[in-house]
């Protein structure tokens, strides 16, 4: 990256054509500011190699020399003239913005001339020493050794143990991680924080091939396409999620997706949390997409008139949906996304103690939320993050949370808290690839009542600011799903069948008529499934089609289908069925009646959300969406 810095008495603009085929869109055709610190900017080829530290290094490089020169306007002003060696437009206008936002964050007064446009400018310069400076900007280079020393000066340092259930803290390179290899390769990948992809994840070709979802090329990377049967799993999981909350007692509320950069609150809010935003403009104001159902909630409760009896006060929203820009490198199918659904629940609480009380309730919730999503305490390993002062304070408190896991955690701690909590967990998915992705998580903030000065009035009659809990239950529904492909995956490996839990699976029963004419019987059967005592809805459909028995058997169990059954003259004389179970364990003899089938599905899926076939009925009027 070239930077030409003029501190100037005034620059400005006029737009007058494009200059590439899709410029960025404008509102202002002209501009101009005064006592600025103008930065003209070329966004070379080498940049794309890390956008992200190019905005880093660059903004660190802007802001030194703008408080040497005591300046707090600046103008980022794309030029294309100071290189021979431009990247690409898209990801150029994206550095240009993500620069624009981190220096907005220092509290400077940022405007920027529209990318992608010939403009005719008038720039006056300052004429002293340090008014006309240079800057070449080399990701990887001396800049970015800078740029990681000066994060961690502000981040301070990390320590990384192992907790197991006795209370023993153990350092990593001295545990012994016989029978917990998934703990070891996750303790190493968060403590190395490599999030590149370099192989893609096992679930993506699952996905494709189950039509669960798929890529949308029209869109933004990160924003995916769900087919019918993957519109399905995920609304299932959502009800599911929703219940379970709902019986917490989540107050489940809606708020919008979009709020105002420049909101006091909000913009101090942005400068404490890592992940990028996207940013439009509507009125001449600029707007983020949220990342988390936190601002909406708090402004809520900021409104709201509360008292001590009703604390906790939990505040609950699906989202739909969540934004974050994550780098194009770290995207992967279904595993990290820049639009995705997080269920997120806060609790205001009165004290410490109360919260502490609440995490262990919500803890339990999200270790039952998963399992019975299909995703076992052996699938996942847990993060602890906290201080030192906080962990000797409340060891008892932390021991208890890795007995009710039931096996060691990593920890991490710090000096000095550097987060708005002060207590943090996170249930990790370790993958085929050994990346690991977070679940469930719960935190205990401390800053947030105060800063969004919500206010509850005590026992005591005197108004004070709650300690607010961020759990999601399960973490984003599409990583949910990520997380259940791949554990699939790694059963394939072992050479075991694949299959969904039983209350998630699209088709439940697929009916395969030997002939034509049982296509009627399997439609009567099928009407008699649904008529059950429980109120069960029992998702079965017909291969219709004109194939072999044998191929409709395989392509079934191609789908994953947990149950098959065939059905011809055999079957209706004795009007009892052979049924062929995906899961071996399921099958508790070889023949049934329709009633004991109907008795045992229902009995296994009783307690989770139900809901029609999303698919027509026969598979001859099927479409094939991949």
């Amino acid at each position: 990256m070239k930077l030409l810095l003029i501190h100037s008495d005034y620059i400005e603009y006029e737009v007058k054509g494009k200059a590439i085929s899709n410029p960025e869109e404008i509102s202002l055709k002209k501009d101009r500011l005064e006592e600025a610190l103008t930065v003209f900017i070329a966004v070379e080829k080498n940049d794309e190699k890390s956008p992200r530290q190019a905005v880093l290094d660059a903004t660190a490089e802007i802001e030194k020399t703008a408080e040497q020169l005591k300046a707090k306007n600046i103008m980022i002003y794309p030029y294309a003239h100071l290189s021979s060696d431009l990247g690409r437009p898209k990801i150029a206008k994206e550095i240009l913005v993500e620069l624009e936002y981190e220096l907005k964050n220092k509290d400077f007064n940022v405007k920027r001339s529209p990318f992608g446009w010939y403009k005719a400018f008038k720039i006056s310069c300052k004429g002293h020493p340090l008014s006309e400076l240079s800057r070449d900007i080399v990701p990887g280079g001396k800049n970015e050794e800078e740029s990681e020393s000066l994060k961690k000066e502000r981040k301070l340092s990390s320590y990384w143990n192992i907790l197991t259930e006795d209370g023993e803290l153990h350092e990593i390179d001295n545990f012994n991680f016989k029978g917990h290899e998934n703990l070891k390769k996750f303790s190493f990948y968060e403590k190395e924080k490599s999030r590149a992809i370099k192989q893609e994840p096992a679930h993506v070709k699952l996905m494709q091939k189950l039509e669960i979802a798929d890529y949308e090329p029209a869109s933004d990377g990160g924003n995916m396409r769900f087919y019918p049967k993957g519109r399905f799993i995920k609304k299932l999981i959502e009800q599911y999620v929703n219940r379970r909350v709902a019986e917490y007692g989540g107050l489940e509320v809606e708020t919008p997706i979009m709020y105002d950069m420049d909101h006091p609150t909000l913009s101090k809010y942005l400068q404490r949390f890592p992940a990028r935003q996207y940013q439009i403009e509507s009125d001449k104001r600029r707007f983020f997409l949220r990342f988390a159902a936190c601002f909406g909630q708090f402004l809520m409760a900021h409104d709201a008139t509360i008292s001590y009896k009703a604390l906790p006060l939990k505040l609950y929203e699906l989202t739909k949906y969540s934004f974050r820009r994550e780098q194009s490198g770290e995207l992967a199918g279904l595993r990290r996304l820049r639009a995705f659904t997080m269920p997120d629940v806060h609790a205001m609480v009165s004290d410490l103690d109360m919260a502490m009380d609440e995490f262990k309730v919500r803890f339990d919730l999200s270790l039952s939320v998963l399992k019975n999503i299909g995703i076992q305490n052996d699938d996942i390993e847990m993060a602890l993050r906290t201080t030192k002062d906080f962990y000797e304070e409340n060891k008892e408190f932390i021991v208890d949370l890795v007995k009710r896991l039931g096996k060691p955690i990593l920890m991490e701690t710090w000096d000095e808290r550097i987060f708005y909590f002060i207590l943090k967990f996170e249930f990790n998915f370790v993958d085929m690839s050994d990346k690991a992705s977070a679940l469930s998580t719960d935190q205990i903030d401390i800053e947030n009542g105060e800063r969004y000065d919500i206010k509850f009035t005590d026992k005591d009659g005197v108004q004070k600011h709650p300690l607010i809990l961020h759990c999601s239950p399960s973490g984003a529904i599409e990583r949910v799903i990520y997380a259940l492909l791949e554990k699939e995956a790694i059963k394939m490996q072992k050479g075991q069948k694949p299959m969904l839990p039983l209350w998630l699976s699209p088709t439940q029963v697929r009916f395969v008529p030997v002939k034509d004419e049982f296509v009627s019987d399997c439609e009567k059967f099928i009407e008699e499934l649904n008529s059950s005592k429980y109120g069960v809805i029992i998702r079965a459909d017909i291969d219709d089609r004109e194939e072999s028995v044998g191929k409709k058997i395989r392509d079934a169990e191609t789908e994953w289908v947990p149950i098959i059954l065939v059905i011809g003259d055999k079957e209706l004389e004795s009007n009892s069925f052979t049924p062929r179970f995906r899961d071996t364990n399921f099958a508790e003899k070889k023949t049934y009646s329709l009633d004991e089938l109907k008795e045992k599905i229902s009995e296994n899926v009783k307690d989770y959300p139900q809901d029609l076939l999303p698919l027509p009925l026969h598979m001859s009027k099927r479409v094939k969406f991949k």
